[in-house]
């Protein structure tokens, strides 16, 4: 079904514009509720701490991630006090969670795990986000960064992130279910920051992003690790002029594909659904060629991984003009939103 979906989306589908009607109807159904927000009929409720939104408009990964751990990373460092809120896609509850890095995927979801171990901040999943990050405010963090949760209107929120994947842009810029977008484009002039994630490929990019100005992030690979531990990573060059399997269950499988093309490593394609749960059965190939995946696929193959199950950690990186401007972008949003410990 994702195959179709992706077909549909990001090509030119003539049945893009027999479910045009649906699309409408879903545009109108999200104007009355932001209509609603802004009338006070529908209220936001505060976390008690200033939150960071980072989201998309688009449906799959854009990078926004990665990005939640630079934004971690660089607020830290300069001493402040950092909570992560995310909705836990696919978790088993739905009651707020705290993510310890030893939990298991089933029970916090894959992307909060990989945040909780990557960033070392306190992590907390709900499909409530406010209940979530009010934990967070109560355990005396300082700013809150909600991965994702651009459409949950309820968490007020004192800063924007739009994230936006290069390769893919808004597809055939429709709203779902016709094409891809969650949210109208025209959203992004409202953004705080508008971040594209790789070279500004799609069409669909040009005129949409906003007069502001965006700013550039690609993802660069960590090197190699063993899924199941047993060794010392090693760098993704070990691998070129290998074949390999590829194994994505993420929003853009072939992001991830042709970076390792890139770095001259001989791919076998293995797309997946986004969070898809692998199974034994999924990676059950007759050869013994290693296998490649991404850090959320690897979480949920420790349980029966061998030495040839590697996974691909990825880091977001800004240049240098463009990290300094987000960074005092959100900075300078979030200053007087309220009390953060006088860290602010």
């Amino acid at each position: 079904m994702e195959k179709g979906l992706t077909a549909l989306w990001y090509g030119e589908h003539p049945a893009a514009s027999l479910l045009q009607p649906l699309a409408s109807c879903y545009g109108a159904l999200l104007a009355a509720r932001r209509r609603a927000y802004q009338a006070g009929w529908l209220r936001q409720s505060s976390a008690g701490k200033p939150v960071v939104v980072v989201g998309n408009l688009t449906v799959g990964g854009t990078g926004k991630t990665p990005l939640t751990l630079w934004l971690a990373r660089e607020l830290g460092a300069r001493g402040l006090e950092v909570g992560i809120v995310s909705r836990g896609y696919g978790r088993s509850g739905s009651e707020p969670r705290r993510v310890k890095p030893g939990a298991s995927w089933r029970d916090v979801g894959d992307e909060p795990l990989i945040l909780a171990r990557r960033s070392g901040c306190r992590t907390m999943v709900g499909a409530d986000r406010v209940a979530a990050a009010r934990r967070l405010a109560v355990d005396g963090v300082d700013i809150i960064l909600a991965d994702d949760g651009l459409q949950h209107l309820r968490l007020a929120r004192d800063c924007e992130i739009v994230v936006i994947d290069g390769m893919r842009g808004f597809g055939n810029g429709r709203l779902l279910p016709a094409g891809p977008l969650r949210e109208p484009a025209v959203l992004l002039w409202q953004a705080d920051a508008v971040v594209v994630n790789g070279e500004r490929e799609h069409p669909s990019l040009a005129g949409t992003l906003p007069p502001q100005g965006t700013l550039a992030m690609r993802l660069t690979p960590l090197g190699a690790e063993r899924v199941d531990g047993g060794a010392e990573g090693c760098p993704l060059e070990a691998f070129r002029g290998k074949r390999v399997h590829a194994v994505a269950g993420i929003g853009n499988p072939q992001r991830f594909f042709a970076m390792l093309r890139e770095r001259g490593i001989e791919v076998i394609e293995h797309a997946f659904p986004d969070h898809h749960a692998l199974a034994d059965a999924d990676l059950s190939f007759t050869d013994e060629l290693p296998v490649l995946m991404t850090e959320k696929d690897a979480v949920k193959c420790a349980e029966f991984a061998d030495a040839r199950f590697w996974y691909v950690p990825v880091s977001a990186e800004l240049v240098a003009g463009d990290a300094e401007e987000l960074l005092s972008r959100v900075l300078a949003k979030v200053r007087t939103a309220g009390d953060a410990g006088g860290r602010l």
